[in-house]
């Protein structure tokens, strides 16, 4: 048995990956996914479209690999977290489609339980805030429109799964239905403590304990595979939530290290070690992934609009034919000539937490052209990232020394050095950008002996590129001055 597969289920496509010993990646395929948006601010996938997508993807790659399944010593599974699926125990088949993080409907459902003064009991047992991002509201909002829904919950006829759930679910032949500890601790229902459920938050967000999964760790076997579904049974040896994984595919495994992730959304990461850091800037304390069955802890940042805000100019205002076109129109400019672009095609995540505010171009001339959008789209992820960075300083206590960058936007060579600039640290993009899928995989490598520790993991972790801030500090304040007055009206 000489690879591990990951499996990295994300919000726009599903992608399998195949590693040997050397943490190399020696084949992988990648089958795009697609959102609908029925009403203003709702996000849905159709699940039965995710498992096509990711089992077609994992066949592929197996197959692009020259390998057979016999030769696979585990499988590790990272996913898009918060995404939540509810679907018929009996049958499989979903109740309806799958609510994505990014959706805001049951906003109004999270305003009223914070006018109920729910808030503090929510954050010191969840480490979350009341917000529409999270699973429970949710959960609770498909019960309330399918039929019969509470009552079919409440007898266990159905089950409630992040993506992570729903693909284990499916790999098993309907088996196990399990998540792991980083994944239920994005459900707002997991006391961050005990890394249970928690019987206050259940009643709270009104979510019957009869269709939640198991809670396991994040290393570990928790099943074979259907052996129809790839030619054999592969143990399921590895759990994490994409960004959980991240840190830990970037090797942060111990207290101090940090990692920022570049994709749909923008997520920075703070490892804490055994102590759970509480946030006084807005931030989320949440369980990271740990090779062994004790909970570790992070800090995390969460944007939600990071690298969507470039799909957004090339799907919908087509002012670019591809993603990686957007670096070479950025450049062509020497500054946004006073143009800000704030996404908050959702509202605003971290540090803000305003689920009512909306995206905003300011600063428009005549003058202003698609190149100065496209500039201030990339550097709208840079802004939203440094308030990220400057409240986990805050919260920590420390300065942060540089920041580790991974995800697909990170390949931006533009965005990455107006990171650094606009940050005054340097950015440090690693020689694999596959550091999600990673994770997954040494997770479950060193659940089966695959890998011996993270001693040896570390030494697969290298610096492709540092990108050093060059932007003199008064121009970087004045930019980053005329950034928070934008987001002042994008809150309007």
């Amino acid at each position: 048995m000489s690879h591990v597969l990951a499996l990295d289920e994300g919000t726009s496509s599903a992608r399998t990956l195949v590693f040997n010993h050397d943490s190399r990646v020696v084949a992988s395929y990648q089958a795009e996914i697609e959102c609908a948006y029925p009403k203003d601010g709702w996000v849905e996938q159709d699940p039965r479209q995710v498992w096509k997508a990711q089992l077609d993807a994992t066949r592929y790659s197996i197959e692009n690999a020259h390998l057979k399944a016999e030769d696979i010593s585990a499988l590790g599974i990272t996913n898009q977290r918060e995404t939540t699926v509810v679907w018929d125990r009996t049958t499989g088949r979903p109740v309806g489609p799958a609510i994505v993080w990014q959706c805001r409907r049951t906003a109004e459902t999270c305003q009223r339980l914070t006018s109920e003064k729910h808030g503090k009991a929510v954050t010191k047992t969840t480490g979350l805030v009341i917000d529409a991002y999270f699973s429970a509201t949710k959960i609770a909002w498909i019960l309330d429109h399918i039929k019969d829904g509470r009552s079919r919950a409440e007898n266990g006829d159905l089950a409630f799964g992040t993506i992570d759930s729903w693909l284990v679910w499916n790999l098993t032949g309907g088996r196990e239905h399990v998540t792991d500890v980083t994944n239920a601790s994005r459900t707002s229902l997991m006391n961050l403590d005990t890394a249970e459920w928690d019987d206050s938050m259940l009643e709270l967000f009104d979510v019957p304990r009869a269709m939640l999964p198991r809670i396991v760790p994040s290393c570990g076997v928790i099943g074979t595979t259907d052996g129809d579904l790839l030619g054999a049974e592969i143990p399921i040896a590895g759990i994490a939530g994409d960004q959980q994984s991240a840190l830990f595919g970037q090797a942060c495994f111990k207290p101090g290290l940090s990692k920022n992730t570049y994709g749909t959304g923008c997520f920075l990461l703070l490892n804490t070690g055994k102590e759970r850091a509480t946030s006084k800037n807005g931030l989320l304390s949440t369980t990271a992934a740990s090779e062994d069955a004790e909970t570790r802890y992070a800090l995390e940042g969460s944007i939600f609009v990071g690298g969507a805000v470039i799909q957004w100019l090339r799907d919908e205002m087509r002012m670019i034919y591809s993603a990686s076109e957007s670096e070479a129109l950025a450049k062509k400019v020497p500054d946004t000539a006073g143009v800000y672009l704030v996404p908050a095609f959702v509202g605003l995540g971290a540090p803000h937490w305003d689920a009512k505010a909306r995206g905003v171009i300011s600063g428009l001339t005549r003058g202003a052209t698609r190149e100065h959008i496209v500039r201030a789209a990339l550097e709208s992820i840079a802004y939203q990232t440094r308030e990220l960075v400057e409240a986990m300083e805050a919260d920590s206590g420390s300065e942060m020394t540089e920041l580790r960058a991974d995800g697909g936007a990170s390949a931006n060579d533009f965005l990455m050095q107006f990171q650094a600039d606009i940050l005054g640290k340097p950015v440090v993009r690693p020689t694999n950008l596959e550091t999600t899928a990673a994770g997954a995989a040494y997770l479950a490598g060193l659940a089966t002996g695959f890998w011996s520790d993270t001693d040896e993991l570390e030494q697969f972790w290298k610096a492709d590129r540092v990108f050093e801030p060059n932007m003199p500090a008064e121009r970087r304040e004045e930019l980053f001055g005329g950034w928070k007055k934008a987001v002042e009206k994008a809150r309007l």
